[in-house]
Formats: C-alpha cells, sequence, structure tokens
C-alpha cells in the first residue's frame, strides 16, 4: 500500500528539519544564549513545522529552510520576556551556556557558526528584535529585505534596527578576532598559572584593566555576586580561588564558541569552562569568563 499524500508530506517535513537543524539551533542559540532554552524553541518549532504539514490542504512550500527559520525565530523572539524575567533574578554574573564547538572551523557541526561569549555578552544589551536583526544579518548573512520578512517589520525599519545594533555592538566591542594559536598559548599559561598560585605571571598575563565574571547561579558560593575589574583583584582572585579546588582537576583544552578554552572536569563531572578574551594585540587577557553553574555545564562531555 502507498503513502498517502499526507504521509509523503509529513516525511518531506521531517527530512527538511532534521536537514535544516544545525542551521536553526545556530541562529536561535546565537539570539538566547542558552542551550536549553534553545532546544525548548527548537521542539515548538518542530511542533509548528509538523502540525502545518499534517494539514490535507497544506499548499507546498518552496523554501523549507526560509520557512523554518521563520517560525525559529519567532519563537525565540516570543521566549525572550520570560527569559529576561528569570535573569532578573539570577544570583551573581549570567554568562551565556558555553558550547563546545569542533576544532574544524569549516565543520559542519552544531554550533560552527556560533558566536563568541564575549560577542554573546555583549547582545546581551541589545533589545530581542535588535539581537535577532544583527544575528541574522551580521553572523548568518541575511539581506535586511529577508530578516523583514522574518520579523515582520518594513526593510527599512529592520535596516534602522541593524544599523542601531551594529554600532552599540562595534562601541562595546570593536571587530577583533585573536589569533587562535595565539589564544590557545595564553589560555595554557593562564591556566598553568592560576592552578599554580603563580601570582607574578598572572599579573603579566592580565591587562590593567582586565574583568572578570564568574557565573556560578548562586550555587558556587565562592563564585561571587559580581564581576570583579583591576589586575591586581583580578589575579589575587584567581589565585585564591585555585588554592580551594576541589582536588585534583582534569584539564581539557577545547574549542568552546569556536574560542580556544579551557574545560576543568572534576572526576568525571565538568567543574569549569573557562573562557579568555585578549586584547587586540594579543599578548594579555582582558576578559575571563568563567562558567561553574552546573545547570550550564551539564550538557558538556568529556
Amino acid at each position: 500500500m502507498s503513502d498517502s499524500p499526507s504521509d509523503a508530506a509529513a516525511d518531506t517535513g521531517t527530512q527538511a528539519f532534521v536537514e535544516h537543524r544545525e542551521l536553526l539551533f545556530s541562529v536561535v542559540y546565537s539570539m538566547l544564549g542558552s542551550v536549553a532554552d534553545t532546544e525548548d524553541v527548537l521542539q515548538e518549532t518542530w511542533l509548528a513545522w509538523a502540525a502545518r504539514n499534517r494539514r490535507p490542504d497544506a499548499e507546498p512550500i518552496d523554501n523549507p529552510r526560509g520557512y523554518l527559520v521563520r517560525i525559529a525565530v519567532n519563537e525565540a523572539l516570543a521566549r525572550q520576556a520570560a527569559i529576561r524575567r528569570r535573569r532578573e533574578t539570577y544570583l551573581g554574573p549570567w554568562l551565556p551556556e558555553p558550547l563546545l564547538t569542533a576544532d574544524d572551523a569549516a565543520d559542519t557541526s552544531v554550533g560552527a557558526e556560533s558566536v563568541s561569549i564575549a560577542l554573546l555578552v555583549v547582545l546581551e544589551s541589545l533589545s530581542p528584535l535588535e539581537r535577532a536583526v544583527f544575528v541574522l544579518h551580521e553572523v548568518f548573512g541575511y539581506s535586511h529585505a529577508e530578516i523583514a520578512g522574518i520579523v515582520g517589520r518594513s526593510p527599512a525599519a529592520t535596516r534602522q534596527l541593524g544599523h542601531r545594533a551594529r554600532e552599540h555592538v562595534h562601541a562595546r566591542r570593536p571587530r577583533f578576532k585573536a589569533d587562535p594559536q595565539v589564544q590557545r598559548q595564553v589560555t595554557e599559561r593562564f591556566v598553568a598559572a592560576a592552578l599554580g598560585g603563580d601570582l607574578r605571571s598572572l599579573l603579566e598575563l592580565l591587562a590593567p584593566d582586565v574583568t572578570m565574571s564568574i557565573d556560578g547561579g548562586g550555587k558556587v558560593p565562592k563564585a561571587g555576586m559580581r564581576a570583579v575589574r583591576g589586575r591586581d583583584k583580578v589575579a589575587r582572585l584567581i589565585t585564591g580561588l585555585a588554592a580551594d579546588q576541589p582536588g585534583e582537576l582534569d584539564i581539557r583544552y577545547r574549542q568552546v564558541n569556536n574560542d580556544p578554552s579551557a574545560v576543568l572536569f572534576a572526576g568525571d563531572s565538568p567543574f569549569a569552562v573557562m573562557v579568555l578574551d585578549l586584547t587586540p594585540e594579543g599578548e594579555q587577557v582582558r576578559s575571563v569568563y568563567t562558567v561553574v553553574n552546573p545547570d550550564k555545564l551539564s550538557h558538556i562531555e568529556r
């Protein structure tokens, strides 16, 4: 017995969703900075997409990719209010959930186009709509006319949103990408100095106005409740935390949001993810982002 037209449409719809799931994940994660929320949005996107394809009177979709991106982006925008309310009561600094990415930048696995932790932090200061336009245009290369159709605004309004977002982002984070090899070397030296309690080496590595944010979500008391600024304060905080480390830590150097980073394990459990943001000269650290909230590390595997 041959499949009914609705069954065939459902199979085609499933294939299209699977084919574009990695793109959808990267777009939504860049908008939300949360793996768990991204997975929830993709589930809602799938339900809406599957329901549409089950309708017997549904017209064929010429551009499944565009249709799916539109659903996912609008689902992410609808979720933003709840996410922001949750973050208003978050204890201590909030950082994006770290996402392990492939070592090969040309790899097309999930997160291959994810933006850096440092940029995600800046994107938090945009309005949800500004962030959506910035991500779609600057990261994924959509034209403003295409974005207008996705977010339901005119091309002129979309272009203005993009211009405002771009000016804001570039004012807080000028275009700069550290050489991956240099970033890996600095990260290794930093971790060795931090865990070894080498205050002098830390002071040499840190920029004068360095900031350190530790995201413990209120579940790791020693994480602190606010970011620390200044070379001396950051260096002493790091050496103090290192002195209280929970026994032997296994250090793995992995790609996190496409940046060479340090992933620390205590036994088989992830203990911390540390991402460094370097100065344009590339020799000193201007920001230290450390995630120790166990809820944000649950998807990290050895």
